[in-house]
């Protein structure tokens, strides 16, 4: 049978703008980084998929890493997008990434123009798509001039390979820069992709002022601490978490579970109640309160998490006691 999403879609969600741009970015996006890889159920993917349309989630974000084994999270969403997602096109943002270890040789990694035109064709082909909304630099490459990444990520854009281009995990300083020589050359940096929860907060750090004073968006990945921000660890380590599965691919590392790490967690999770959210949804609505922030990148296993992710919207605004409160327990 064939697809036909909610046509209330559009009313489920906020849509934020992406820095000074024109582009609006869901204030949620859906992550492929795990679940949708050649050893995951499709049926399962694509039913997230669908829920994630159905709820106003316009914009997936993959890279060419994901998986695993690497390229097969591209290669799911290709097919499922041939499937149900084709025809709707046009409603749809997709990004990808190059930057991490893809494929042998001197040619398969980093920062170079060699490998970042080459990672977006497989990673277009695997898609089965002309042109990605967004592509990344995943990391920055320090053997690389950022001279010449920030040419390639020109070049991507004036070949029509992407609409728009971003960086992602950069410093502040190689942000600034970064966004200085692509002014120079014509085509904006609109966005930064860097890790932040309440759990990861160096972002706070010079970063947020870069994007601001530059008008650019940040869309912030792992806002949950890969799952300790949510009620998944309160009782220690369920037998099948990915902390047990020994995946790897940003699996939470065992030693972030920590007696002193879950008892912030039961502390934060007590807070949630208090707002009538689950702790996760707390967790997405504290990262969304900086208006610099334009997204953020949730992952689902099961649709269900999808629409409780959705559910931070309810309650989305703290009061300078709570954030008080937050700060104290996180200390």
């Amino acid at each position: 049978m064939s697809y036909l999403p909610n046509t209330n879609r559009y009313q489920k969600m906020e849509y934020r703008r992406c820095g000074n741009s024109g582009l609006l970015l869901p204030a949620l996006s859906l992550g492929l980084w795990h679940n949708f890889g050649g050893i995951d159920n499709i049926a399962n993917a694509r039913e997230i998929l669908h829920t994630a349309f159905d709820n106003g989630i316009t914009h997936f974000d993959l890279a060419n890493n994901y998986g695993p084994p690497a390229g097969s999270a591209e290669l799911t969403f290709g097919e499922l997008f041939k499937q149900d997602f084709k025809s709707y096109r046009d409603e749809l943002l997709i990004s990808t990434k190059a930057g991490w270890p893809m494929w042998d040789g001197p040619y398969g990694d980093w920062g170079s123009k060699k490998h970042l035109i080459a990672s977006l064709d497989q990673s277009l082909k695997r898609m089965g798509i002309p042109y990605v909304d967004i592509f990344y630099h995943h990391r920055p490459d320090p053997n690389t001039p950022m001279e010449e990444t920030m040419a390639a990520l020109d070049l991507i854009v004036r070949h029509g390979k992407a609409l728009y281009v971003g960086v992602s995990s950069y410093s502040p300083a190689e942000t600034e820069k970064a966004y200085s020589i692509l002014k120079n050359l014509g085509t904006p940096c609109v966005i930064h992709q860097p890790k932040y929860s309440m759990f990861e907060r160096t972002v706070e750090k010079g970063l947020l002022d870069v994007l601001e004073v530059n008008g650019m968006g940040g869309i912030a990945f792992s806002p949950l601490a890969q799952g300790l921000l949510t009620n998944k660890y309160l009782n220690g380590i369920p037998e099948n978490s990915r902390a047990n599965a020994h995946r790897g691919n940003g699996a939470i590392e065992k030693d972030a579970i920590t007696p002193e790490n879950i008892e912030k967690v039961r502390q934060l999770n007590k807070m949630a109640e208090g707002r009538c959210q689950s702790l996760a949804q707390m967790a997405l609505a504290w990262v969304l309160k900086d208006k610099r922030i334009s997204s953020v990148i949730i992952g689902a296993s099961k649709p269900e998490q999808v629409i409780d992710s959705v559910g931070c919207l309810q309650n989305s605004t703290f009061s300078e006691y709570e954030l008080q409160l937050i700060d104290q327990i996180l200390k």
